[in-house]
């Protein structure tokens, strides 16, 4: 019969922590969120707006409510593209 392995003592000491840590900084900032929450509700406004009356061809389904859309896809690439003010 085989013996059991006895266990490994180490004499390694765990290592201390990093006391110089920096602070994370984000891509985005608070008013980017902003503006990417506006453009959602621009984009979801303009999709309400073509669903809107029956009539087919009404000047708020073929002219306006694609403009809003637009406006509101216009207001997402804004806020992606917006830097974020330095402190």
């Amino acid at each position: 019969m085989a013996k059991p392995a006895q266990a490994v003592k180490t004499t390694a000491k765990p290592q201390a922590k990093d006391t110089n840590t920096q602070s994370v900084k984000f891509i985005f900032d608070k008013s980017n969120y902003r503006w990417f929450i506006i453009s959602i509700a621009v984009v979801a406004f303009g999709f309400v707006l073509m669903a809107g009356t029956t009539n087919i061809y009404s000047t708020t389904k073929i002219v306006i409510a694609p403009i809003v859309v637009l406006a509101g896809y216009g207001l997402v690439f804004y806020a992606i593209l917006k830097k974020p003010e330095e402190k």
